[in-house]
């Protein structure tokens, strides 16, 4: 009932910049939190950012000057702007949120996007 669609992946250089976004849509009573991870192949789903209802957010040091999380809570969007792309930072951008459908429900779900993927090539 409730999805997540990423967009804003491609192929991009060293040292470009992409701007992923991430729309939650369906049955939404509130979200709670609302981010991103990544996955590059053979490699564990990692943390990149996340954002809370509250606006604070939280992210890996490693990426902290490089990437930049936001949120529209009007259109249950979130973005992450990354600049300075490393080879490194290949892999499948997962969109992720913390979402409660109705007043009614017990306890919050997490859900996840189908993933958009993001190369840095020369």
């Amino acid at each position: 009932q409730v999805q997540l669609v990423e967009s804003g992946g491609g192929l991009v250089q060293p040292g470009g910049s992409l701007r992923l976004s991430c729309a939650a849509s369906g049955s939404i009573f509130s979200i709670t939190v609302m981010g991103w991870y990544r996955q590059a192949p053979g490699k564990e789903r990692e943390l990149v950012a996340t954002v809370a209802s509250d606006g604070s957010t939280k992210s890996k040091d490693t990426m902290k000057d490089r990437f930049t999380i936001s949120r529209d809570n009007a259109k249950n969007t979130v973005y992450l702007q990354m600049n300075s792309l490393k080879p490194e930072d290949t892999a499948v951008y997962f969109c992720y949120a913390v979402i409660k459908s109705s007043p009614s429900q017990i306890i919050e779900h997490g859900y996840w996007g189908q993933g958009t993927q993001v190369t840095v090539s020369s």
